[in-house]
């Protein structure tokens, strides 16, 4: 079922976009909910993990890694990255942890990185050490690289066999993305040191670049590890409508630019040839006419909600808030926008403590904990 049958659907809990009050109670469908701001002052915040000794890792879009500590933000950034440059919508990216992290303290980050011709996503990973990355090393780079300052993608998710997958959006050149001969508009798939993985599914092909898993996509910013499925889970951004819910499948392309539910800016002209075609996959979801421009999503899974477990939690930049996707196998079965005016929410994550903790993108960005208000 997809958004072009919401009239068939629940779509509840719509809130009036408003600030909301620190610790406010919040009604909602399943649970009265609170927002507990934890840390203030984080300049466009973009990716955010937890670490196992309970600190926590989040980027910043200038080029610094920070960690809070005991609930507090320590001054100094996390040493030992490269020089990063902020271009536009690109800087440092998503954070994420090697699966063997308490083992290996491999901690791997996604930025735009610059090159011949202009900049593109890439990949680096390190050592945690303290405060500091150490043995750093740039596992892969988006080719070609392009002058324009939007659609990195860039997020970063570890399946069940420590494979990386990484977003990559089509950095404004849309008719790449039907391209398997460079990396614009799609999902590579990696081995933890990047190498490629001998089961990608165009290895052995002339015409492919072996990393690549799927294509056809316009810019990825929200990916999560399905709990029982194991499959990655994508929201990327369509362009005036059109954003998409997808389940990624190795070989499969998703269609952009030649068919889409969304239209042009401004003018409300159709782009492609339609929203189907024999050969490209459709969204499970996608909302139309207006996006929601979606950044982060975690399934939930813990305990403190009970009523949400299974469910997908997408943050939305637009209307500032957070959408709740009710699942039934790989169907929505119904949508729930909350917390609209907290803030344009960046990344999603699950805690350790089963609560749902969120990045809001500003000047002054917050992290911010949601949490059951009985």
């Amino acid at each position: 079922m997809r958004r072009r049958d919401l009239l068939a659907l629940p779509l509840i809990a719509l809130l009036p976009s408003r600030a909301m009050a620190q610790g406010e109670r919040i009604a909602s469908q399943a649970h009265a909910l609170r927002v507990v701001t934890l840390v203030r002052g984080l300049e466009h915040p973009w990716g955010l993990a937890f670490l196992p000794d309970g600190r926590l890792l989040v980027t910043e879009r200038p080029g610094r890694l920070r960690l809070i500590e005991g609930g507090r933000l320590r001054p100094e950034p996390v040493r030992g990255l490269p020089q990063i440059r902020q271009h536009g919508q690109g800087g440092l990216l998503d954070v994420a942890l090697h699966p063997r992290f308490s083992d290996n303290g491999l901690v791997y980050l996604s930025y735009a990185g610059e090159g011949r011709g202009g900049v593109g996503t890439e990949v680096l990973r390190g050592r945690l050490v303290g405060d500091r990355l150490a043995d750093v090393r740039v596992i892969f780079r988006m080719q070609p690289k392009l002058d324009t300052g939007f659609h990195f993608g860039a997020r970063l998710v570890f399946d069940r066999e420590g494979r990386l997958y990484v977003t990559l959006g089509d950095r404004g050149h849309p008719q790449r993305a039907q391209r398997l001969t460079d990396h614009v508009g799609t999902v590579v798939r990696l081995l933890d040191d990047g190498r490629v993985p001998p089961d990608n599914p165009f290895v052995g092909r002339a015409d492919a670049l072996p990393e690549i898993y799927s294509y056809g996509h316009r810019n990825i910013q929200a990916a999560a590890l399905h709990p029982e499925s194991g499959r990655v889970w994508v929201v990327e951004h369509g362009p005036q409508g059109g954003d998409e819910v997808n389940v990624l499948r190795p070989g499969v392309n998703y269609g952009w630019p030649v068919i889409t539910y969304g239209v042009e800016y401004g003018s409300g002209a159709p782009i492609g040839e339609g929203t189907h075609k024999a050969g490209m996959a459709q969204p499970i979801w996608y909302w139309v006419p207006t996006s929601i421009a979606p950044s982060g999503a975690a399934f939930y899974t813990g305990e403190r909600l009970p009523r949400w477990r299974g469910d997908l939690l997408v943050g939305a930049l637009r209307e500032r808030m957070l959408v709740r996707l009710r699942l039934d196998g790989e169907r929505v079965v119904a949508e729930e926008r909350l917390l609209q005016g907290i803030g344009r929410v960046r990344d999603v994550r699950m805690g350790p403590d089963g609560l749902v903790y969120l990045l809001t993108d500003a000047a002054d960005g917050q992290l911010l904990r949601l949490e059951p208000a009985d």
